[in-house]
């Protein structure tokens, strides 16, 4: 048997090490709220301009939800494990924070080197959606929704639409007029009268920045939760060590 000091000595390790593990598991569950609100906010976000096209479409925003709703779980059982003291809990609550990490940290590399990918693919698919834009085509709505929501007009500016069947019939879209502007037919079919009444700025750029800033954000919050999770690790690890020798010790 170990001296009585050196039980003494250990305790107080183990007493300061779980403190620090509750306050962490705490955090890392506020952290899978965060997860959660961040993947249903981005995929609320990209739905629009993912329905343009349906050869790209990203996996990010769900990942950070399933991980979202996980870390939810194994927080509560992070404070469990650490008020139980339990060696084998506690490396259990590790290997789970180990594979989260290696989950996000992927998902966080392919949502940078994808952006730039669904960024040009998606620039393609909106100028296809605006020749080809009529009333009943679902991604003619997503054209509307865009240029409602982004406040712009056409590909690169309002004159694209002087290309499109649609324009030759029914000049340019109701969606394209200026908010409280009231925008009459014969101004939508005259280009020149239609100048002061739609939008001048065209929706490529800021359909595609509004994209990869999304992405990025969905990239970012997923990198630093992934490295937030290496401290767990390292905490766990240490306090079950820790539980272990002071077991030992008591024999």
């Amino acid at each position: 048997m170990s001296p009585p000091s050196r039980r003494l000595q250990t305790k107080p390790v183990i007493t300061c090490l779980k403190t620090f593990l509750i306050s962490y598991s705490v955090i890392f569950w506020f952290t899978g709220v965060f997860l959660l609100a961040v993947g249903i906010w981005g995929k609320v976000n990209l739905e629009a301009y993912l329905k343009l096209t349906s050869e790209t479409s990203t996996n990010m925003p769900y990942v950070l939800i399933g991980t979202g709703a996980i870390i939810v779980i194994f927080g509560l059982f992070g404070c469990f494990a650490t008020c139980r003291g339990s060696p084998c809990m506690l490396k259990l609550y590790a290997t789970f924070l180990i594979l989260m990490f290696l989950v996000e940290f992927v998902a966080g590399i392919f949502g940078f080197l994808l952006k730039h990918e669904i960024k040009a693919v998606l620039g393609d698919a909106y100028k296809d959606a605006v020749t080809n834009y009529n009333t009943t085509d679902p991604k003619s709505s997503e054209v509307d929704a865009i240029q409602r929501t982004l406040h712009c007009c056409g590909v690169n500016s309002y004159k694209d639409w002087n290309a499109t069947k649609y324009f030759k019939d029914n000049g340019i879209p109701v969606s394209c007029c200026k908010a409280n502007t009231v925008c009459s037919v014969e101004n939508l079919e005259d280009l020149d009268k239609a100048r002061d009444v739609v939008y001048d700025t065209g929706c490529i750029s800021l359909l595609t920045t509004s994209m990869e800033s999304k992405l990025g954000i969905n990239a970012g919050a997923s990198f630093g939760v992934a490295f937030f999770q290496l401290i767990g690790v390292f905490l766990s690890c240490c306090l079950s060590r820790y539980i272990t020798i002071n077991q030992y010790e008591m024999v």
